[in-house]
């Protein structure tokens, strides 16, 4: 007879999920009730506010889609792209190609643009393409790469497409949390996000928000949207927010207890808190990795705090690392991917997960691996190194 699971504790320092706090996992354990119960509807009006203030936008269209953050993707481009619409699509990591391939699953049109991995994407390249496609509908980009830890400035990309009378489609999933994420300011038009990065939520649910621009482009389709269970305008009856809701689908009641959780210690922490504290916690471990005599893969100008790209010395065995920390220490540390695999770690800082201890703890472990395999590391340099930017906290 099959018995019952109980997984290991583990301490998630990949690109995601992240490690999650006792209050969300509590919050999952609260008794279930009916997804169109009134005590629910209220629930998930407080969840579209909270939304609503990480996002730092007053978009009505707020939401979480109930599946994980590819939906949220999918999500803002059925709606938004019908057959023959013209989509630049920046890309300069992995993400940006599922953006290519969501663009012409809709019968759009997609022109890459796109810059090496470990590069931000360049205001110039998309200019020049707007310059050669003055037809072009909207403008699709990663804010914050997870497969690079690569962040874009999304103010001027959007500042750019807004100048040139283009919606603009935004991945937030690595960013909402933990760096600025400021929708009305910087004008964008749809974005999506992840719970299970810096909101330190449990996968499974796609944070969304459509701006006053993409719902009139939503309700003025012609063609009607591929998906049933993403289309909007049947998602909105039931989000919408009237006291008469229509029901579209089951919510998952438990992970939703969650979200509304795991955003209530935002809002407690503060969004210019967590900023901080996500920066600083890198900061330090960075340190700690470049007096151990690793190199950051990314320039320091456009690294992302939670999610760190580090450089594998020659001759250590990268999967063999990974699976020590995990087997010995039960720490999860990220492979690179596409151009990058066998050349990076990710190594994750996110939400709950960026914390004091577990930069000392992942600093440690991943000396005793290193020298373990004979990489040419100084020890007992990296502690003292984070130690150091600690104590100016």
């Amino acid at each position: 007879m099959t018995s019952s699971f109980y997984p290991p504790q583990r301490t998630l320092m990949g690109p995601g999920p992240s490690d999650v706090s006792s209050r969300v996992l509590g919050a999952l354990a609260r008794p279930t009730i009916g997804h169109l119960d009134p005590v629910f509807l209220t629930l998930m009006d407080e969840i579209k506010e909270l939304l609503q203030f990480a996002f730092q936008t007053n978009n009505a269209l707020t939401l979480p889609v109930s599946a994980p953050g590819s939906a949220g993707m999918e999500a803002c481009f059925v709606n938004l792209v019908s057959p023959g619409d013209k989509v630049i699509v920046c890309q300069n990591g992995v993400f940006g190609g599922r953006m290519k391939e969501n663009v012409e699953r809709c019968g759009g049109i997609a022109v890459m643009v796109e810059d090496a991995w470990g590069e931000p994407v360049s205001i110039e390249k998309v200019a020049a393409a707007f310059d050669e496609h003055p037809d072009t509908a909207i403008l699709a980009f990663v804010h914050a790469e997870t497969s690079t830890g690569v962040q874009s400035d999304a103010k001027a990309l959007c500042a750019l497409a807004a100048s040139r009378g283009v919606l603009t489609i935004v991945d937030a999933v690595t960013s909402l949390g933990g760096i600025e994420v400021a929708v009305d300011e910087w004008g964008v038009d749809a974005m999506y996000s992840g719970t299970q990065k810096c909101l330190s939520c449990v996968p499974g649910i796609s944070p969304v928000t459509f701006g006053e621009r993409a719902v009139e482009r939503i309700k003025a389709r012609t063609h009607r949207v591929q998906s049933w269970f993403l289309d909007m305008q049947l998602v909105m009856g039931y989000w919408g927010g009237d006291s008469k809701r229509a029901y579209h689908h089951t919510a998952p009641i438990n992970n939703l207890y969650a979200l509304h959780e795991s955003l209530v210690m935002l809002q407690e922490e503060g969004l210019a808190a967590a900023h901080a504290r996500h920066r600083h916690n890198h900061l330090a471990l960075v340190a700690g990795l470049e007096a151990m005599g690793l190199g950051m893969a990314v320039a320091p100008e456009y690294r992302l705090p939670q999610l760190n790209s580090v450089l594998i010395p020659e001759g250590v065995d990268d999967a063999a690392l990974r699976a020590a920390l995990l087997n010995e220490f039960d720490l999860e540390i990220g492979a690179g991917l596409g151009t990058l695999a066998g050349k990076t770690w990710r190594i994750g800082l996110m939400g709950f997960g960026s914390n004091e201890r577990n930069v000392l703890y992942c600093l440690n472990a991943l000396e005793a691996v290193l020298l373990r395999q004979g990489a040419g590391i100084t020890s007992g340099k990296a502690l003292p190194a984070a130690h150091a930017v600690f104590g100016k906290q």
